[in-house]
């Protein structure tokens, strides 16, 4: 498997190497071997990328919005014309399924491009009549913004980040997980093939210490990430320090309610979505399962049934569901995770240790698992896993289940399964959660903003509400008649 691209960054246009930089390799999680080898942005080579995001960002802040919008529509078209490739690149990069990347990574990105394209020749100012005299609004760029992705969805995090800022007029410098450094190379083609401007949209390689000289940068106006509560804590203390407008998309350990009036089927297959698709390693998961003790035996009996159906083997094959964890440290701590939930006397129903697959055995491969009999208090009820990793808890009634559910420092999102629409309603109003579904789980469009509270992030990445972080309001009054004065 060889997956090698020209050079680590994309830089003006074109590909770049820094051979001085620190060498990392990209591995194919099914099998633990080496994909591709690149080198770690060095700080001649950040500088460089800097250089050609502020002309680029000019360039593209004088095109015309309608214009700018067609240039992402274009850009869309073409991930969509090369999703199978994509697919394949991202399969080999995180490991997923074949099956998960042709629908959920490039696709999801093209559809980002293609709504903030849609939506780019819309964003005007205001006419404010003062009787008289007026005033009116302009929606410019903020210039140049960082984007810090995560492994789990790499260029679909790219798109989520780079649609919003290009369509308000800013440049992009994307600074990939060093886990999954691929596909937002293949983004930057795209994009500079549509029409966008060389330098509006560069790739660097590198770690925390790329990441660091980014967000420090005089040049820099905003930085968004995509990653863990600690990653996030010491970005945004960077930030603040050096002034930076910050979006942090982060961690979560989010609840999905369970009532006793709930399609059983539907709540059991919503359950499956949020704890072991991309075998688990989705910020949005709704890892605490709480069900209503009426109809606990039943979901549990169901739920059990059907993932010892899941199909773990060869990424490539698409009739695969699930795959192996990015990383052999990744794998690690899950299994940590399992030892510790039956050390804390949770009772395990399926999984509970390494799969098994015959021809991949040097894969990252870990059983999807339910954890029976859960407490508020274990650990594995109340901190982050990041893999196939379910927990169920029960409950008797409403108030009990709203307070347990907001019982954590995290806020990312939540779900409700109920047939009585005032309690899905209630019950989702009353949550401390950013992203809510009502009899649904874990769906993203781009329509909608999507994001956290309290240690789960700030800011809305998606929907209108992105255009507010990759913009700022000029205010301009106009006097039309004299100007009077004390004397």
């Amino acid at each position: 498997m060889r997956a090698q691209p020209k050079a680590s960054h994309f830089i003006a246009g074109t590909y770049a190497e820094s051979p001085q930089g620190t060498p990392f390799e990209s591995l194919y999680p099914a099998t633990g071997e080496t994909i591709a080898r690149l080198h770690m942005a060095d700080a001649e080579t950040i500088e460089a990328a800097i250089s050609s995001a502020r002309e680029g960002q000019m360039a593209w802040a004088a095109t015309p919005a309608a214009a700018r919008g067609r240039v992402l529509r274009k850009a869309a078209e073409i991930l969509r014309a090369r999703n199978r490739e994509l697919s394949v690149l991202e399969t080999l990069d995180t490991g997923k399924p074949l099956q998960e990347t042709l629908v959920a990574d490039a696709a999801s990105g093209a559809d980002c491009l293609e709504y903030y394209g849609n939506l780019a020749a819309t964003l005007t100012g205001q006419h404010i009549d003062l009787g008289g005299s007026f005033a009116y609004t302009r929606r410019e760029p903020l210039g140049l913004c960082v984007g810090i992705g995560a492994w789990n969805y790499p260029i679909q995090i790219a798109c989520w980040k780079a649609a919003p800022a290009l369509a308000c007029g800013n440049a992009m410098i994307f600074k990939p997980s060093e886990v999954t450094p691929l596909s937002a190379l293949k983004l930057a083609e795209a994009l500079l093939e549509a029409g966008l401007p060389a330098g509006a949209f560069n790739v660097v390689q590198g770690g925390a210490e790329t990441a660091r000289r980014l967000i420090s940068h005089p040049a820099v106006a905003k930085v968004s990430l995509t990653g863990s509560v600690a990653t996030g804590a010491r970005v945004a203390a960077l930030a603040g320090e050096n002034l930076k407008q910050t979006t942090l998309e982060l961690g979560g350990k989010s609840p999905l309610i369970v009532f006793d009036d709930a399609d059983v089927d539907n709540a059991v297959s919503a359950a499956i979505n949020g704890n072991f698709y991309s075998s688990g390693q989705i910020c949005s998961n709704g890892t605490r399962v709480f069900v209503h003790r009426a109809i606990r035996d039943t979901f549990l009996d169901r739920l059990a049934a059907r993932t010892v159906q899941a199909r773990i083997g060869d990424p490539l094959d698409e009739a695969t569901t699930i795959g192996p964890l990015v990383s052999a440290a990744q794998m690690e701590k899950v299994l940590s995770y399992m030892e510790l939930g039956r050390q804390e006397g949770a009772r395990i129903v399926t999984g509970g240790g390494p799969a098994r697959v015959p021809g991949f055995e040097g894969g990252w491969f870990v059983e999807p698992t339910v954890f029976a009999d859960v407490r508020d208090d274990m650990r594995i009820a109340r901190e982050e896993i990041f893999g196939p990793v379910m927990c169920l808890l029960d409950f008797s009634g409403e108030a009990e289940v709203i307070e347990r559910a907001n019982g954590t420092d995290f806020g990312l999102a939540a779900g409700v399964f109920t047939k009585d629409i005032q309690r899905a309603h209630r019950v989702v109003a009353a949550l401390q959660a950013g992203t809510c579904w009502i009899n649904a789980y874990n769906l993203t469009p781009v329509e909608m903003p999507f994001g956290g509270v309290k240690q789960s992030g700030m800011g809305r990445e998606n929907g209108h509400a992105a255009i507010e972080h990759y913009s700022q309001i000029k205010s301009v009054y106009v006097e039309a008649g004299d100007v009077s004065s004390p004397f």
